[in-house]
């Protein structure tokens, strides 16, 4: 293979806008540091903010039913734990994710933004020494940018904005749809070795154009009519730690049928 890493994003809090990455230290067993680290509560789970412990996707606002998520620009400060909303290029909401005070601020937002969405208020739920992926296990969502191109030229017919994928790492120079075959093999990524576990199921977020907010291609039926599966992409477990940078390399280095 010749491929490299094209774009290195985490989501900090779940359902928000992504942040892009010139570089990461990824830990053995961990998921990308502070991707979903934190998520918006709705209804009944939002009566419980402290559980500690994973929460299925349903617990939470989400661009699968909640597509106004995605005209908000989120900026997220790991020193300060400081979360900037922006809608339009203004900023409509600030504060510290630590403290009290800071999610009281941002939560009041979202109860105001959100507005009938659901019952009840949102609430802020940390996730530590985990994250409020789609699975369970921690793992890093992988894209490959040949298969959105093959996606949008012969399937859908319009462009396909790979961010709809919400994928940590997105990777190019690959034949489209190779990683369907690295099921069980390990790849190793800039100083760090990722085992391939999953393919990524697609879900009604895919569906929001992360540029306008517009529920706008129906992805899942159009997978589904040109590829016989609802999967694009493949979810990995870091077994090796290492630092990744834009633009390192990439490389399948075993297979197996596991």
């Amino acid at each position: 293979m010749n491929a490299t890493v094209a774009a290195i994003r985490r989501y900090p809090v779940k359902g928000l806008s992504g942040q892009d990455l010139p570089a990461v230290d990824l830990a053995s067993g961990q998921s990308l540091p502070f991707d979903r680290r934190f998520g918006l509560l709705h209804g009944p789970a939002a009566l419980d903010p402290d559980f500690e412990g994973w929460r299925p996707n349903e617990d939470f606002f989400t661009l699968d039913r909640n597509e106004k998520l995605a005209l908000l620009d989120t900026e997220f400060d790991e020193a300060t734990q400081s979360l900037i909303i922006r809608r339009a290029g203004k900023q409509v909401s600030r504060g510290r994710l630590d403290q009290p005070m800071g999610r009281m601020l941002i939560e009041q937002f979202f109860a105001a933004y959100l507005a009938g969405a659901a019952p009840g208020l949102p609430k802020l739920a940390e996730a530590k020494g985990f994250a409020f992926t789609d699975r369970e296990e921690a793992a890093i969502s992988i894209l490959n940018l040949a298969s959105v191109r093959d996606l949008e030229e012969r399937v859908a017919k319009q462009p396909v904005d790979p961010r709809r994928f919400r994928a940590n790492l997105m990777i190019d120079g690959l034949e489209p749809w190779v990683e369907r075959q690295w099921i069980g093999g390990l790849l190793r990524i800039g100083g760090a070795t990722l085992r391939i576990c999953d393919h990524t199921e697609c879900r009604p977020a895919c569906e929001v154009n992360p540029a306008t907010g517009a529920r706008d291609l129906n992805v899942l039926p159009i997978l589904e009519r040109g590829y016989d599966h609802t999967q694009c992409g493949v979810y990995a477990r870091v077994v090796e730690g290492g630092r990744v940078t834009l633009g390192d390399p990439v490389a399948l280095s075993s297979t197996n049928d596991a």
